[in-house]
């Protein structure tokens, strides 16, 4: 039985992202939602706070707002308002919070939940859509596409990864490419495997088109 909650968050998750162009828009939203509830069915996890975190886990986050303390203020008066409780409230917040890449350097997820949304949030981020969605972010960051003398970073700070000393390609090296192997569910590392092969293949196309070869 799904729990209901007021106001719909829908609504107001929508409009917030409808316009982001640096690929963290409404459809991100749409898409992790409906993975989430894939994972979260296989793996017996709580399907209500999957879902709901998956619908608000970017409304804080400090790459699309301004002021990112006043929109985690908003978040959370929201929460408390919405009628789910203080526990899922705790919940979608924590999760939240520690669910983000940030250079690969994070502990585990505490919960099932979490690990099911981070899977499905990471799974958005490979494959076909992944691809897209680097150089949606990339254009969005006026990041080249590709710098040969620019080497990929191995390893990290928080403000190092969110420097933007990088390229689009070299980010396929700095996260995506790491994601297959960070995936916390049996279920998303199945999704994982397909979506990496693919970015495999399509990163030797693109070298074979850099070099003038195909």
């Amino acid at each position: 039985m799904r729990r209901a909650f007021s106001p719909p968050p829908k609504r107001g998750v929508r409009a917030k992202l409808a316009h982001e162009s640096s690929g963290h828009d409404w459809w991100h939203i749409h898409r992790v939602v409906r993975t989430v509830r894939t994972i979260a069915r296989e793996e017996g996890a709580d399907g209500f706070v999957c879902e709901l975190t998956a619908l608000l886990h970017d409304m804080a986050d400090d790459k699309l707002n301004a002021d990112p303390a006043a929109a985690q203020r908003e978040l959370e008066a929201w929460l408390a308002a919405s009628g789910v409780g203080p526990e899922t409230a705790a919940h979608v917040l924590e999760i939240i919070a520690t669910m983000s890449f940030k250079g690969g350097s994070r502990p585990p997820m505490r919960t099932l939940e979490g690990k099911v949304v981070q899977d499905a949030d990471r799974l958005d981020a490979i494959g076909a859509v992944g691809i897209s969605r680097v150089f949606a972010y990339s254009g969005a960051k006026n990041r080249p596409i590709h710098d040969p003398s620019v080497m990929p970073r191995e390893r990290m700070t928080e403000a190092e990864y969110r420097s933007g000393n990088d390229t689009a390609i070299n980010h396929f090296y700095e996260k995506l490419l790491k994601l297959k192997d960070l995936m916390n569910t049996d279920y998303g590392r199945r999704m994982a495997e397909e979506r990496h092969r693919f970015m495999e293949a399509y990163l030797d196309r693109f070298y074979a088109e850099w070099e003038g070869l195909s």
